[in-house]
């Protein structure tokens, strides 16, 4: 039998401060990080909730007007138990500005945030908003330790299709900026093309045709003094790393049941485990429940015995259809999902989340002591 997540042990430990829900687009991320922060600020534990999403759903499902990249303290929440909960939204600029800020002499972070590609890299750039985010939880942590603020920070993911970028998005931006052209770019910085050899002069010399030359002096200026933020970048990164790898913090993958998000976080959860990141369970979001004692076949031939038209007999054809339907669901998680894990299935909601008396209700849902709707069949 399949372990059931204990979600209300995985927020009342107080040796994990960091929990991060993962999974891709459209499982319901969002609404259960912002159920579970609630749950467990009002048992006590001093939680800020962050969305990586640049929609405006944490924001909706909180019922506040807006988020910006400052934690902002919600209300609503049982603060008797000494409990309380703040929410932010990533500002990928904002955070990569104050990651420069901090490497950099004034004078000299200045001149490279009036680089256009600086502009371009921390505005728009592929992966760069995954790289900030980890930046960002790097600075929320540092915060939450020196500050004494917070015990507990609730991840909300980007949605990416594999639900990977977040945790490679430090590796990419670090592999581009370490690459050959942008040794390249930087070797005038350092005495010369000259020392390169005339090969990589060539290469200069088509990349500015390419780009322009003034566009090219853009870069080479950008690289040399980009090079100086990285090694800081990269020791940070390189923390945060640590710190997912430890007991203080912990994965919990959300999926749906449908073939494609299952596969998705069964491949997600592999990923985590082959590389020994404290993976504590699979949520499977909207599952269908009928709390009828009938299978699909029983209504069916019940209804043959009630008059055609009547409520009782389309009773019966929607219990039949949910009957299917939660079968369906049900094969479909033992077939895909990683065996082995515990799972906690959530019963789907059908009104829209936007206050938080009912992500508390939503909550209630996650954690109900049954395990959810899964059955034999």
């Amino acid at each position: 039998m399949t372990a059931v997540l204990d979600v209300d042990a995985a927020l009342a430990d107080r040796s994990r401060h960091i929990l991060l829900l993962c999974g891709t687009g459209g499982v319901g991320k969002t609404s259960l990080s912002a159920a579970l922060a609630v749950r467990a600020a009002d048992r006590g534990r001093r939680v800020t909730v962050m969305t990586i999403d640049p929609a405006r759903r944490l924001a909706t499902a909180l019922g506040v007007d807006q988020l910006t990249d400052e934690p902002a303290r919600v209300a609503g929440i049982d603060e008797a138990a000494g409990g309380s909960l703040d929410a932010l939204m990533l500002d990928m600029k904002r955070t990569f500005d104050e990651a420069v800020s901090a490497a950099l002499p004034a004078t000299t972070a200045a001149q490279l945030f009036r680089n256009p590609f600086y502009q371009t890299l921390s505005t728009s750039f592929s992966g760069t908003q995954e790289y900030m985010a980890m930046e960002r939880l790097a600075q929320l942590y540092r915060q939450a330790r020196v500050e004494n603020r917070w015990d507990l920070i609730v991840v909300d993911t980007p949605p990416s299709r594999s639900a990977l970028d977040f945790l490679d998005g430090p590796q990419r931006l670090a592999a581009l900026l370490d690459g050959r052209l942008m040794r390249l770019l930087t070797a005038p910085a350092r005495g010369g093309l000259r020392l390169l050899g005339a090969g990589m002069n060539v290469a200069a010399q088509i990349v500015g045709k390419l780009i322009g030359t003034e566009s090219l002096a853009d870069l080479s200026a950008f690289a040399g003094v980009f090079e100086e933020v990285m090694g800081s970048f990269r020791q940070r990164a390189e923390r945060t790393r640590a710190t997912l790898s430890s007991e203080r913090a912990g994965f919990i993958v959300v999926a749906t049941p449908d073939r494609a998000a299952l596969t998705e976080a069964r491949f997600f959860a592999e990923r985590l485990t082959a590389e020994r990141l404290p993976l504590l369970g699979t949520i499977v979001n909207q599952r269908v429940r009928t709390t009828a004692d009938l299978t699909a076949a029983e209504a069916r031939e019940l209804a043959e015995s009630v008059p055609a038209g009547s409520a009782e007999r389309a009773a019966l054809a929607e219990q039949a259809r949910l009957y299917e339907l939660m079968t369906t669901q049900e094969a479909l998680i033992r077939r895909h999902l990683a065996p082995g894990q515990p799972v906690r299935e959530v019963e789907r909601v059908d009104s829209e989340i936007s206050d938080v008396e009912e992500l508390r209700r939503l909550a209630r849902v996650i954690t109900a002591q049954d395990g959810g709707p899964r059955r034999d069949v």
